[in-house]
């Protein structure tokens, strides 16, 4: 059996979860899987539960995954710029030395 979160084995019944005492999770109301925080609970909700969500489930999923786009769309331009900035920099260090 695998611990991966994308393998099959991982949403068998049955499989318990381990929560830090000092932490509290959100749970799944479907499943029983718990996640550290609401917003994750609801990617969740909307990608493995789409046909058992309420309409507050799925608002709420709408909500996090435009969030989660937009912080994905600002990670990958900070990304890229980085890799230019690196690119032309040896370019130019390379430029000097030869």
């Amino acid at each position: 059996m695998t611990d991966h979160p994308d393998s099959p084995a991982f949403d068998e019944p049955g499989i318990e979860y381990d929560v830090p005492p000092d932490r509290s999770a959100a749970e799944c109301d479907y499943c029983g899987r718990p996640f550290a925080d609401e917003s994750l609970l609801a990617l969740h909700r909307g990608h493995e539960h789409p046909d058992e969500a309420t309409e507050s489930d799925r608002a709420a999923f709408e909500d996090t995954y435009e969030a989660e786009t937009g912080q994905l769309r600002r990670f990958r331009l900070k990304s890229l710029t980085a890799l230019v900035c690196l690119y032309f920099g040896l370019l130019m260090v390379y430029a000097l030395v030869i």
